[in-house]
């Protein structure tokens, strides 16, 4: 689990040090240049169409994961809005607080529990 850990910090400070310089360099609107290059159907519109499909995925787990009470929804909407940094935070405090090995990470305590009683 550390190395994740470590991975997970790594790309926190990766993307969050690159979406500085992108915010100091061209502002806040992003999503008129990442709708529109989905919208010219070329390779960079390809590749946003595709992160947005992970991150709707992603944004689904959380829900799942949570048993889409309010505040998995909640965290659904702020991983689809936040991206990869907000899931890896997210991540980063659920191994920390509940020193959750990887199944309970990914499936949540409930159904964990729910396998180990049978």
């Amino acid at each position: 689990m550390t190395g994740f850990r470590i991975l997970l910090v790594a790309l926190i400070s990766i993307v969050g040090i690159y979406t500085v310089f992108v915010v100091a360099e061209h502002g806040m609107d992003f999503l008129s240049p990442f709708y529109g290059d989905i919208a010219k159907m070329g390779w960079p519109g390809q590749f946003n169409l595709d992160f947005h499909a992970f991150l709707i995925l992603g944004s689904l787990w959380l829900m799942w994961r949570h048993h889409f009470s309010p505040l998995g929804l909640l965290f659904g909407i702020i991983i689809f809005g936040g991206g990869a940094p907000f899931l890896c935070i997210y991540m980063l405090v659920v191994m920390l607080k509940d020193k959750a090995d990887m199944a309970e990470l990914l499936l949540g305590k409930r159904r964990v529990a729910e396998i180990r009683r049978s």
